[in-house]
């Protein structure tokens, strides 16, 4: 197989995982449980480093999101990056009028999620020592 047939399947695979990703985010936003989870495989992982928290299962990670106490009111993706097999999402997901800032890094292996890590950060307050460096981001 030469370079440019190698460069073009790869180009066609990142097409199919940024499709995928573009449904798996869709769904999440209107809380179709199922077809959110379709992205990952059987056996995927997904860690929350800062809770310490491992899912192991596409069928434990749906069984726990679809028990939150608080359904997101809000979701907005900023971004999606990726190559190959590696994926990053930055949204920000409303739980009770409160914003979390969140990433994403989702690692694909035939095209199914297999492990993915996600960051929640709350918002905080600008320190005003900083404010002669720094733009307000709206």
């Amino acid at each position: 197989m030469n370079e440019k047939t190698k460069s073009t399947e790869r180009s066609m695979e990142e097409e199919q995982i940024r499709e995928a990703l573009d449904a798996h985010w869709q769904a999440s936003a209107a809380g179709d449980e199922n077809v959110e989870h379709d992205i990952y495989d059987d056996d995927a992982i997904c860690d929350y480093p800062q809770s310490g928290e491992r899912i192991l299962g596409r069928s434990n990670l749906q069984a726990l999101r679809s028990h939150h106490p608080g359904k997101p009111s809000g979701f907005n993706i900023k971004r999606i990056l990726g190559k190959g097999d590696l994926w990053i999402t930055e949204y920000t997901i409303t739980y009770q009028e409160q914003p979390a800032y969140t990433v994403s890094i989702m690692e694909f292996s035939y095209g199914k999620v297999v492990h993915e890590t996600q960051y929640f950060a709350d918002p905080f307050v600008a320190p005003a020592w900083r404010s002669q460096w720094v733009q307000q981001i709206v």
